[in-house]
């Protein structure tokens, strides 16, 4: 069986190139950032439709109908504005379906739902990415912060496993995890079904790192640090780890495994 999925963000664009309803950085670069974690993830499992930030701002589906083909939806460093902002609202003040409930209810129908960290993920980066009280929040297992959430560690840090290691998603993952750079700071829920996997040591906050849990009939994932540089070092990306970890996600999510 292949497993469909969406991947949605992972782009950073000049403000000036877009409308002002863009919610990115608004600075001269452009960035893509989701190639290392589609690379670990090829071949004949899983389907991957990778669309970046800017583009989901009008190709993101309308309708439930339109999330229905995919198995799992992976929204990594895209601020919610994003979605809510289309041309169509942001220029031209017409309604059009709020895309936030459509991800909530395709979650509660049978979707893996996945948040992964970075600059634009759960809070973001002076609060701009702006998931929190959002019906993809409610969603998730974890609850976001009302501020930047930022875990800046330059100087690296190591993950520590919390979760069994016959738990799905750590099958296969053998040894110590290479350094993380960084991560957001959210708060497991609590609550029957949420289980935190892996944390930041102590010395970091113990903040959560790895959470699963279940929305309706989905299930749904939070890894608070990013799929690739600058939070996750190449050091990580080139480790065996790094696919096995997405793999089992993207399974344990889809219920595939």
């Amino acid at each position: 069986m292949v497993t469909k999925v969406l991947l949605v963000g992972e782009s950073w664009v000049s403000s000036a190139t877009h409308y002002k309803g863009f919610d990115q950085f608004g600075s001269v670069t452009f960035h893509l950032g989701a190639e290392p974690l589609v690379a670990a993830l090829q071949g004949d499992e899983f389907d991957i439709t990778y669309m970046t930030a800017h583009d989901s701002v009008e190709k993101f589906p309308f309708t439930l109908e339109g999330l229905s083909e995919y198995q799992v939806i992976l929204l990594s460093d895209i601020g919610a504005n994003s979605l809510l902002l289309p041309p169509s609202v942001w220029l031209h003040g017409k309604p059009v379906p709020n895309r936030l409930k459509i991800i909530r209810e395709w979650t509660r129908a049978g979707g893996g739902l996945v948040m992964a960290g970075g600059y634009f993920s759960f809070q973001g980066i002076d609060g701009k990415a702006r998931w929190r009280r959002t019906p993809v929040e409610e969603a998730l297992p974890v609850t976001c912060l009302p501020y930047d959430d930022r875990l800046e560690v330059p100087d690296g840090f190591r993950a520590v496993v919390t979760g069994s290691k016959s738990h799905p998603i750590l099958d296969g993952v053998e040894g110590e995890w290479p350094l993380l750079l960084g991560a957001n700071e959210v708060a497991a829920r609590e609550g029957e079904g949420v289980e935190v996997l892996a944390r930041l040591p102590e010395e970091e906050g113990g903040h959560p790192l790895l959470v699963t849990g279940s929305y309706g009939k989905g299930r749904t994932v939070a890894w608070t640090s990013d799929i690739g540089p600058h939070w996750l070092p190449n050091e990580f990306v080139a480790w065996p780890g790094y696919a096995t970890i997405w793999k089992n996600i993207l399974r344990w999510a889809s219920r595939t495994k």
